[in-house]
């Protein structure tokens, strides 16, 4: 029996329900990067990112390619960038929705003065 399209989609972002996947695919929006590079620039234990970048590998959100020593990752599809970029503009959003009732509710502070 196949899984219901909805499903799918839960388990999809479920599967990008992490800070350390979500910050390699931000990483990798620019380009192709070795794994020395993406340790440098999140900064956690080896073992840890090798487990986040094994669940993006076999989710097929990115790929890999070695030459010699060095593990190359890439975003399997401009898709994933899109993605990126579109929850960008939704948390800018919703963060702009905050501020405005912040304003708001300084303004009604400042009133009951």
């Amino acid at each position: 029996m196949p899984v219901p399209l909805y499903q799918a989609k839960a388990e999809f972002f479920r599967m990008l329900g992490h800070p350390v996947r979500i910050r390699v695919l931000e990483l990798l929006q620019d380009g192709p990067m070795p794994v020395r590079d993406l340790l440098a620039a999140i900064e956690i234990e080896p073992s840890a990112l090798s487990q986040q970048l094994a669940v993006l590998r076999r989710s097929g959100i990115v790929t890999s390619t070695r030459t010699g020593s060095t593990v190359v990752y890439e975003l399997a599809g401009g898709d994933v960038a899109e993605l990126m970029s579109a929850a960008r503009r939704i948390l800018t959003e919703m963060l702009n929705g905050q501020h405005e009732l912040l304003e708001e509710l300084r303004e009604a502070e400042v009133s009951a003065r």
